[in-house]
């Protein structure tokens, strides 16, 4: 391998592996608000328990996704030297702003959570939850910030040297392209702790175990997981229009369309054959994707053969399964969640083992979605680092070989799968020890 496809095999692992960590406490964090104002409402000390032990499993993931965070900045100035230098002064604005303001206010308030509820008393300590949610929420909008301007860029100048110079800062932060992103990143980040705390509540049903914190968990997490799923759905619905307008060839890479089609179909299923721009063995929905897109049945959707061969993606079968593998979990997520939410209405969700087994066996799904529809932004965006200004290849480190990049990569390997080993110990021991270990300190 070149030294180009190792250093995005290192920076897709490490972002990859980092990104486990920061969706769910992205998520949990709402839902912890969500606890504590129930609590506060209503006086009910289980509440508060449940939000405890909720904080507990945010604070692993929060320290875990800390120390996988940090090699991704260090790799902008050891393997991708090259971007850094043409962007750093546009990035750095966000980035800087992700981890001086939010990341401050997101640790200085989990301290304060975990550790101050006595002196806080209970109107301080839902401050606190409230502080710790926005921190989190605020730290996903800059992180998005960054990556929208990599695949849109706007509010720059370009030097005579090929350097890009911040020319507005306010459309740097409002790029049409990152509003939608960020609300959808948000939403699957939502999804991802609304399954977690339902699948835990699952588990302690069918366990026979902490049950009246199982049938809160379950409720709380079903409840969420339906609003997120729906949301999820529109707001991609938004960034699926803003792909037609600002990618379109990401667009037909993503449903394999290789022909220039007036009333194009949706792709439900096929295998995209690049060699003989076709997609094999499809199953299409007639004209879907040219409402969906331009919401007009008969709209003209562009295919691939109408660009030149080197602006096509790198990878189209990955992209085209990244893409499908996303919406099918999520049009799953839709159909799970309403069929719980009906079984909780009539008050048999929680006796239902074969939904609880469903609830707890669908925990990995958010995850993998998530890391999909993550693969399908970065694989639409190739073969460009900043879309349409600067190639992936010109953004690498002139002097870093592949097999500098292949020996830290396989460092980091090592190094990630003792920290997964430690995380799954650290969550089993909290799950074992149970929310009605919190009562004892309340």
């Amino acid at each position: 391998m070149d030294a180009l496809t190792v250093d995005r095999l290192q920076f897709a692992f490490t972002a990859t592996f980092h990104y486990l960590f920061p969706q769910l406490t992205m998520g949990l964090a709402l839902l912890i608000v969500w606890l504590k104002t129930v609590a506060l409402r209503t006086g009910d000390p289980r509440y508060s328990n449940a939000a405890r032990f909720w904080a507990k499993i945010f604070a692993i993931n929060f320290a875990v996704g800390v120390v996988t965070g940090i090699p991704m900045e260090f790799e902008f100035g050891t393997n991708w030297a090259g971007f850094s230098k043409a962007s750093g002064a546009v990035i750095g604005q966000t980035l800087a702003l992700e981890g001086v303001y939010s990341f401050f206010i997101e640790s200085s308030f989990l301290g304060l959570f975990l550790f101050g509820e006595d002196r806080l008393g209970p109107v301080g300590h839902w401050v606190s939850a409230v502080m710790v949610w926005l921190g989190s929420w605020l730290s996903g909008f800059f992180i998005v910030a960054t990556d929208a301007w990599m695949q849109h860029p706007t509010g720059y100048t370009m030097t005579a040297g090929g350097q890009a110079q911040l020319a507005s800062f306010w459309d740097l932060i409002l790029n049409p392209w990152g509003l939608w992103q960020y609300l959808h990143t948000m939403m699957g980040a939502t999804a991802t702790g609304a399954f977690a705390m339902a699948a835990t509540g699952a588990f302690y049903l069918l366990a026979k175990r902490h049950e009246k914190y199982g049938r809160i968990f379950v409720s709380t997490g079903i409840g969420t997981a339906l609003l997120a799923s729906l949301f999820l759905l529109a707001t991609g619905d938004g960034q699926g229009r803003n792909i037609a307008r600002f990618q379109p060839i990401t667009l037909a890479a993503t449903e394999g369309l290789f022909t220039t089609t007036q009333g194009a179909p949706i792709a439900i299923m096929g295998q995209p054959d690049v060699g003989s721009q076709r997609l094999d063995n499809p199953l299409l929905i007639p004209k879907v994707l040219s409402f969906l897109t331009y919401r007009h049945w008969a709209a003209e959707v562009k295919g691939l053969n109408e660009y030149s061969r080197d602006v096509w993606p790198d990878n189209i079968p990955l992209l085209y399964y990244s893409f499908h593998i996303m919406v099918g979990l999520g049009t799953i997520f839709i159909a799970i969640t309403v069929i719980c939410a009906i079984w909780l209405a009539r008050g048999r969700l929680y006796g239902s083992r074969p939904l609880l087994w469903i609830l707890l066996l669908a925990l990995p799904f958010p995850y993998i979605a998530n890391t999909a529809g993550w693969m399908t932004a970065e694989l639409g965006r190739q073969p460009w680092v900043i879309y349409g200004v600067m190639r992936t290849a010109t953004g690498l480190s002139a002097t870093v070989s592949a097999g500098n990049a292949l020996f830290t990569l396989i460092g980091f390997m090592g190094v990630y799968m003792v920290l997964g080993m430690l995380w799954l110990f650290l969550i089993y021991r909290e799950i074992e020890h149970g929310p009605e270990a919190e009562e004892a300190v309340s």
